[in-house]
């Protein structure tokens, strides 16, 4: 039994209704004022996007489409060359895609910083219980776990989403900006988070026609963007129990949207800190001889630790060592007589990953002999590096050529940035590729992680086609729940 199925249903009842009888073509162009009644009284955006009383509560604005939007009337069909999705599900989907639209605007403008997406949890598990599903609460109460299927047999298919937010201030002028102050969705979470919902709102519908060849579980993760992150506390609430593959997507703003970025092995790097903190007898500039000299010492460890990290380690690794922060003295005339210097550790090896934390230490007392310099040195885990599985990879990246034209599935770049869906890739085998979020007729693409970063929301479709029939295609495939060995997959 998961953790989280010991868990009360955080006082939310189930609907009895049929997926079917949720939403019809009617009540769709309600769907602005729908989201925000259903999850936040008196929801506000800024006072230069005012809200206005419709009915019961206020509610945003936000949730309006403009007039013009490719969004504003449903997406009839596929992309061209693409396959329908199985079941007729592209109706659906087309149904629910002003929804999607909405709820994504909601989640931009209300984000929740890592380890406090309580808010955001309780909108995923109202939206999947409206569905006719069954969502469990992360025992801290700020995620969510979702199976989908009955099936006792069969294999198990995982898909995760993150859902936190970053500590920025939301530089958008637009009517969905945050209303949180140094808060803001800067890394597309709030994307991951809409697609994967849409994704489970159809499979629930095949879930009721019996169309699934076993289960697929909905992971919505908290604290992506921190360390210690969220991901070992999903495993370590029973996550990945019985999952045999696992799959992801990640907003990619270089890449136009209706296209997707695969690639199998590496795709991002491991991301640790190190804090070197350096004492040691300070005195006059005007003799140096009677002290540490300090800041002499803080850059032999700034210049020369890096330049034997590439003599030591052997050069295939690709072991980055890049200081980010270095501080000593307040004058000009007085050495100090403590320092510090901070920096991270990025790598795309495995075992470049492991020797990091003892071979950089003893590099840094290397340098420092005869400086009389004393050193504490503070090395911490971060994340472990995403390596795709070539089996997953194949899997994800013929579904999306499938339901999104072979001609849209591009290669994706390695990225030095780190994900902690390595964490699940650990235990088994699976997946993440590259959702296009840029808009395809303009030239601008602010990246991730940038206050005015914002995607085109026709990708949100496309998440949705993808990942639906890559969990189909997963189920297909057959494959069950072993004991991985990750190192093999090298």
């Amino acid at each position: 039994m998961l953790a989280f199925d010991r868990l009360p249903r955080a006082g939310l009842q189930l609907s009895e209704r049929s997926y079917q009888d949720i939403r019809d073509a009617t009540r769709s162009d309600r769907y602005q004022i729908d989201v925000a009644q259903r999850h936040r009284r008196r929801s506000r955006l800024s006072q230069s996007h005012p809200i206005h009383s419709d009915r019961e509560f206020d509610v945003t604005s936000a949730l309006t489409l403009p007039s013009g939007s490719p969004l504003a009337s449903s997406p009839p069909e596929p992309p061209p060359g693409a396959a329908p999705l199985p079941y007729d599900l592209d109706q659906l989907l087309a149904l629910r895609t002003p929804d999607l639209v909405a709820t994504r605007r909601h989640i931009h403008a209300h984000p929740e910083l890592s380890g406090h997406e309580f808010a955001t949890a309780a909108l995923i598990v109202a939206e999947l219980s409206a569905a006719g599903l069954e969502p469990r609460l992360l025992p801290k109460g700020n995620g969510v776990v979702c199976d989908i299927g009955d099936r006792p047999t069969g294999p198990v298919i995982a898909l995760r989403a993150d859902i936190d937010a970053l500590p920025l201030t939301d530089a958008k002028d637009v009517p969905y900006r945050s209303t949180v102050d140094g808060v803001c969705h800067a890394c597309g979470h709030d994307v991951h988070t809409t697609v994967l919902l849409g994704t489970g709102l159809l499979l629930a519908r095949l879930a009721v026609q019996g169309g699934l060849d076993g289960r697929v579980r909905l992971i919505f993760q908290p604290a992506e963007e921190t360390v210690p992150s969220g991901a070992p506390e999903v495993i370590a609430a029973g996550g990945l129990t019985d999952v045999a593959e696992i799959y992801a997507l990640h907003c990619a703003p270089q890449l136009a949207a209706g296209t997707v970025g695969v690639r199998s092995g590496p795709l991002t790097a491991a991301a640790d800190t190190i804090e070197v903190h350096l004492t040691g007898a300070g005195g006059h500039t005007a003799r140096p001889h009677l002290t540490a000299d300090l800041v002499y010492a803080l850059g032999r460890v700034v210049v020369d630790v890096p330049g034997l990290l590439t003599r030591r380690m052997d050069p295939r690794s690709a072991l980055s060592l890049v200081w980010g922060a270095v501080h000593a003295g307040t004058a000009p005339n007085a050495i100090p007589s403590d320092g510090f210097v901070r920096g991270t550790v990025r790598t795309l090896s495995r075992d470049a990953w492991r020797e990091a934390p003892a071979l950089l230490p003893e590099l840094v007392r290397e340098v420092l002999v005869g400086t009389g310099a004393k050193a504490d040195v503070r090395y911490s885990r971060g994340f472990p590096p995403v390596h795709n599985e070539e089996r997953a990879t194949a899997t994800i990246s013929a579904a999306a050529a499938r339901v999104l034209g072979p001609d849209r599935v591009l290669p994706a770049e390695i990225s030095m940035g780190s994900e902690d869906f390595s964490f699940y890739l650990d235990h088994v085998p699976g997946a993440m590729i590259r959702l296009g979020t840029g808009d395809p007729d303009s030239n601008v693409r602010l990246d991730t992680h940038h206050p005015g970063f914002d995607v085109d929301e026709r990708a949100i479709g496309y998440g949705v086609r993808v990942l639906t029939q890559t969990a189909l295609a997963a189920l297909a495939g057959g494959r069950t729940a072993v004991p991985y060995d990750r190192e093999a997959d090298r």
